[in-house]
């Protein structure tokens, strides 16, 4: 499989790219990253160097890979952190020229704007732009639950409008909404859940709540399970994969006692998911 991922790079740490490549490429995919921003570190630090990429800066290397003549062989087009407001065109441009070179190809877009303790973290112009203009050319969506709410105008807390809110942003166009922070107030304490909803059903998963912020851990999410469910076609067994490698993947970070994912010293929860958490059908 060949995946484009088109998202932001940090020198230190894993975000973004940083932390998308390398988890694909243990699963023994090919992936060719496009930068949005070289940063020296993610912006949770509060400072950091490096230049936000301009979106011809970005577009020319996306041409370049097509002067190639290689787009037919994407599979896949993922996006993460855009950086600013132009990257949106540049992103929706490499995908109509990916499908159109394969038609099979899907688009992942995780819509990268915010959560519910920070609020929204981005420039103010990108997610009306994500919202009305990217999102209903993606097929597969990887919000968490602040950001579902943002993009369909609810306010998701229970598991019944957690999934009202996935249809609603299937209507908008996606195929598949994987939730990758659902928090309903009737759950067990210490818990948090994922979920997967396609018009096929709904499945969720629900793993201990590790008592920390990880940065990149959303961005590893949306490549494993872009990966997962090329490779086995099944959202269920999708969810249950990245479930499994990305709960190893933090408890390993929590363990370790460092601030960045510890991504290389998880390697091989990547390449064999130990598929510890039980998928449950919800719909």
């Amino acid at each position: 499989m060949k995946i484009l991922s088109i998202q932001s790079h940090v020198a230190y740490g894993h975000v973004g790219n940083s932390a998308a490549v390398f988890p694909l490429q243990r699963r023994g995919h090919e992936v060719w990253p496009v930068h949005t921003v070289t940063f020296s570190n993610h912006t949770g630090y509060g400072s950091w160097g490096g230049p936000l990429l301009a979106p011809e800066d970005v577009a020319s290397v996306i041409t370049g890979i097509e002067d190639r003549g290689v787009l037919g062989q994407v599979d896949a087009v993922l996006s993460g952190y855009q950086g600013g407001a132009g990257i949106a065109d540049v992103i929706l441009s490499a995908v109509d020229r990916v499908k159109a070179a394969n038609p099979a190809a899907t688009y992942t877009c995780d819509p990268v704007m915010g959560n519910a303790k920070s609020g929204c973290f981005v420039h103010p112009d990108i997610p009306p732009i994500i919202r009305e203009r990217v999102v209903p050319k993606a097929d597969i969506l990887t919000p968490n639950q602040f950001e579902l709410g943002f993009l369909t105008h609810t306010e998701p807390d229970t598991l019944e409008s957690t999934l009202e809110s996935a249809d609603k942003a299937m209507a908008m166009g996606p195929s598949t909404v994987l939730v990758t922070s659902v928090e309903r107030p009737d759950r067990p304490e210490g818990t948090i859940e994922m979920m997967a909803v396609t018009a096929q059903g709904a499945w969720i998963v629900q793993t201990p709540h590790l008592p920390f912020k990880a940065n990149g851990s959303g961005d590893v999410t949306a490549a494993l399970f872009t990966a997962h469910l090329h490779e086995t076609g099944s959202p269920a067994e999708a969810l249950a994969a990245t479930t499994s490698s990305v709960f190893d993947l933090l408890q390993n970070t929590l363990d370790s006692g460092e601030r960045e994912l510890q991504l290389i010293q998880s390697q091989e929860v990547f390449a064999n998911p130990r598929m510890q958490f039980e998928v449950r059908q919800v719909r």
